[in-house]
């Protein structure tokens, strides 16, 4: 499986996991005086908690993700699949236009293709500079690309080859808080069982999360691999691997205050799964597809002497849903009596609200989310939002005690 460095651009990516949508989630309104419930050691009890969603945005096309410039200007950023990116304000609501606009370089086709992610770094405001995760034209290749606001070019980071099938592209893209890397996931390549064996391979980027330095250049590259990468000077590896062992890696977020690292995989057919790693985890295996969830899925597949990296959460397919997406640890203002460090997840199928301990040793369901929710975001200052696919709509997330509206 070959990686093209050309440092000219490509096309980007969709999400869809291939399942009939359900009609789930009631939208509810926002809390308006949140109640404290903490335990001793003053952590939320989740047990406690209900999730809200307000509706403030609609007539989008297929959104994928979002994120929030830390610009001063309190706006989001939304990529479509297509390869367009709106803007939303909460005093002005979503532009018409687009931000940006790279339809010709993304290739969309089927469910799983588009543009992926997109992410801002912490000095955007001086920068302009947007990050963005897509397939690319005309093949397909799952592209990493830095796009300039002031010129409107597009600068191609890393191109992936992904030749054999249009599914499990991953597409996450986020910027750690304390070393200001830059992030990346990609899917194993698509087909049943990872039929090339991607994602326990180091000699392709295919079914791992990606970890470079994007504020400098080394020779022709335009970027440097972070000196503690764990496959920097292993010739046989590709250097940019931070983890290994991903299915579909759709969505993943970096807690701003324990900087650990939430991925959400996508499973086979029986468990999704979500992952809390820490900030030194690099180097960790997430299993697939020796394994899928806490199961052994295909004991050929499984390498001896390698100690694989457990969820911390998971639950049936077939039972909850179709697909996993996995949100942010909350770290606003308005609910942190409440909600501090709480992390949210959902299913784009049963539309159910997960919630997990900030460090993922508590579990509970805490509601509905709207019906297929394909993405969540945050503000710069921490308030959360998420995006539904064919809805197209925008929500506000909030929470509630449930022991207090009784």
């Amino acid at each position: 499986m070959s990686r093209r460095r050309s440092w000219t651009l490509r096309a980007l990516l969709a999400l869809s996991l291939a399942a009939a949508p359900l009609a789930h989630g009631t939208v509810t309104a926002q809390a308006q005086e949140p109640t404290a419930s903490v335990d001793a050691e003053g952590a939320p009890v989740l047990e406690d908690l209900t999730v809200t969603t307000e509706q403030v945005g609609f007539g989008l096309s297929r959104p994928t993700g979002l994120d929030g410039p830390d610009d001063g200007t309190g706006r989001l950023l939304i990529a479509e699949k297509a390869g367009t990116v709106r803007v939303y304000h909460p005093d002005t609501g979503l532009e018409a236009q687009p931000l940006l606009d790279i339809r010709t370089l993304v290739n969309a086709s089927g469910n799983e293709r588009g543009l992926l992610g997109l992410a801002t770094a912490k000095d955007f405001a001086e920068t302009q500079e947007v990050y963005l995760s897509y397939t690319a034209q005309p093949d397909g290749a799952v592209t990493l690309a830095r796009h300039h606001l002031d010129d409107g070019t597009t600068e191609v980071l890393i191109s992936q080859d992904h030749p054999d099938y249009t599914n499990h592209n991953g597409g996450e893209v986020a910027f750690g808080q304390t070393d200001q890397y830059l992030y990346w996931s990609l899917g194993d390549g698509g087909g049943a069982g990872d039929p090339n064996n991607n994602s326990q391979r180091i000699d392709t980027l295919l079914g791992k999360i990606v970890r470079i330095d994007v504020s400098t250049t080394c020779g022709p590259v335009p970027y440097c691999v972070p000196w503690d990468n764990p496959y920097l000077h292993d010739p046989t590896a590709e250097p940019e691997i931070w983890v290994s062992g991903l299915r579909n890696p759709w969505r993943f977020s970096i807690d701003p205050v324990t900087h650990a690292v939430w991925v959400a995989d996508v499973g086979q057919g029986r468990w999704e799964e979500i992952n809390r790693l820490g900030a030194w985890a690099g180097g960790s295996n997430l299993g697939w597809s020796c394994k899928e969830g806490l199961e052994i899925f295909d004991e050929d597949r499984c390498l001896s002497g390698v100690v694989y990296h457990d969820p911390v959460f998971t639950y049936q397919t077939s039972v909850d849903g179709c697909a996993v997406v996995g949100g942010h640890v909350y770290r606003g203002e308005r609910y942190a009596d409440i909600a501090d460090g709480v992390y949210l997840a959902t299913d784009y199928c049963s539309s159910t609200a997960f919630a997990l301990s900030a460090d993922g040793s508590q579990n509970a369901r805490i509601g509905t989310f709207p019906t297929q929710v394909t993405a969540f975001g945050t503000t710069a200052d921490g308030e959360q939002y998420l995006v539904n696919d064919l809805p197209g709509q925008l929500h506000r997330v909030g929470f509630e005690s449930a022991s207090a509206s009784r």
